[in-house]
C-alpha cells in the first residue's frame, strides 16, 4: 500500500513517472497507462455490426452510451482463451474517443519510472505497423506497452491526423523556423512532420522521447550559438519512454536559457487532470490529438 509521502510524489508534476495497469490476453503480459482508464469492468454481451472492421467484437450499451468494444486478442494475432467467463472490458478515453478492449484478466497497477520504460529492440519492433509502443521494466517482470492509439488508426484511419485537412489552412507562406517534435510513435510523429512540412514549416527535427530532445537542447546551450539556430517552437507528446512529456517541459520551463521557447503538448490524454499538471509544469499551450489544424495555428501565433 501506498504511504502518504508516495501518493504526493506521485501527484506531483514532472516527476517522470506513471502508473500502469497490467492485464494479460492469451497469457501474456501488457499494460495500458492508468490514465486512458475510464473504467474496468466484466465483459458484456455484445451486438455484432454487419460490415465491421475485423478488431471490432460489437457494440454495447452503458449508462446510455453506446461503446464499441474491440478484441484485443484479435489485434495481436494471440489464440484466445477458451473460457471467456472472467474477460474484462477496459473501457478507455483517448484522442476523445471511447472504446472497450476485451482482455483475459487485470493483473494490478504499478507506479513506473518512465527512465524503465524503453523501445522494443529493433529485431521485434517493426517501425509503423507495430502495435508494441515500449516494454516497462518492473521488478521481475516486463510488460509490453500497447500503442492503443494505432490499434484505433488501423481500425478508422479517419479518426487519426489526416492531410485532407490542409485546405483548412488556407494560403501557407513558408517558414525558416524550426520545429522540435517529440513523439514516440513512428506513425504519429510521420503524420505531424508530413503536416507541418505540407503547411510550410519545412525546418523541422524529430526525436523518439524527451530525453533525446533533452539532450538536443543541452547541446544547443552548449554551442555558444543562439538557442534560435536550434529550435523555435517545441511540440511534444506526454507519453513517452525514458522522459515524458511534462518532465521535458519542467526542465525546459526551469532552464534560464531555454524557457522563453513554447512548448506545446500535443497529446491523446489532455484530461482535466492532466491539463493542470501541464499548466503546473509550464507548458504554454496544451491540446489533444488529432486537432493538427488547430496545432499548426497555435505554432503561428506562438512563434511571432
Amino acid at each position: 500500500m501506498d504511504t502518504p509521502n508516495q501518493t504526493k510524489i506521485l501527484l506531483e508534476s514532472g516527476t517522470n513517472e506513471l502508473e500502469i495497469m497490467e492485464f494479460t490476453v492469451g497469457g501474456e503480459l501488457f499494460g495500458i497507462n492508468i490514465a486512458k482508464i475510464r473504467e474496468i469492468m466484466r465483459a458484456q454481451e455484445t451486438k455484432r455490426m454487419p460490415n465491421s472492421h475485423n478488431f471490432v467484437e460489437g457494440i454495447f450499451k452503458q449508462r446510455g452510451e453506446v461503446i464499441t468494444v474491440i478484441d484485443l486478442a484479435k489485434c495481436l494475432n494471440i489464440e484466445k482463451s477458451e473460457n471467456k467467463s472472467h474477460d474484462i472490458f477496459i473501457l478507455t478515453h483517448f484522442n476523445k474517443l471511447n472504446f472497450a478492449f476485451r482482455v483475459e484478466s487485470v493483473v494490478g497497477i504499478d507506479r513506473v519510472s518512465w527512465e524503465n520504460i524503453k523501445k522494443p529492440d529493433k529485431v521485434i519492433y517493426s517501425g509503423e505497423d507495430s502495435v508494441a509502443t515500449a516494454i516497462a521494466e518492473y521488478k521481475d517482470r516486463l510488460i509490453t506497452i500497447l500503442d492503443f492509439e494505432k490499434i484505433i488508426a488501423d481500425i478508422s484511419p479517419e479518426t487519426s491526423i489526416t492531410l485532407d485537412r490542409l485546405y483548412e489552412l488556407g494560403d501557407r507562406v513558408e517558414s525558416q523556423k524550426k520545429i522540435l517534435v517529440a513523439e514516440d510513435s513512428m506513425m504519429l510523429s510521420n503524420l505531424i512532420i508530413g503536416f507541418l512540412h505540407k503547411s510550410g514549416y519545412k525546418n523541422t527535427v524529430k526525436f523518439n522521447n524527451g530525453k533525446e530532445a533533452w539532450n538536443y537542447l543541452t547541446e544547443a546551450k552548449e554551442s555558444g550559438l543562439p538557442i534560435s539556430n536550434y529550435v523555435s517552437c517545441i511540440v511534444s507528446d506526454i507519453e513517452m519512454p525514458l522522459m515524458d512529456g511534462h518532465r521535458l517541459t519542467k526542465l525546459i520551463k526551469t532552464d534560464d536559457e531555454l524557457k522563453h521557447i513554447p512548448v506545446i503538448l500535443f497529446s491523446s490524454l489532455i484530461s482535466d487532470e492532466l491539463r493542470i499538471k501541464g499548466q503546473e509544469v509550464g507548458a504554454d499551450e496544451q491540446i489533444t490529438k488529432p486537432e493538427i489544424v488547430e496545432l499548426v495555428n497555435i505554432i503561428d501565433r506562438l512563434i511571432k
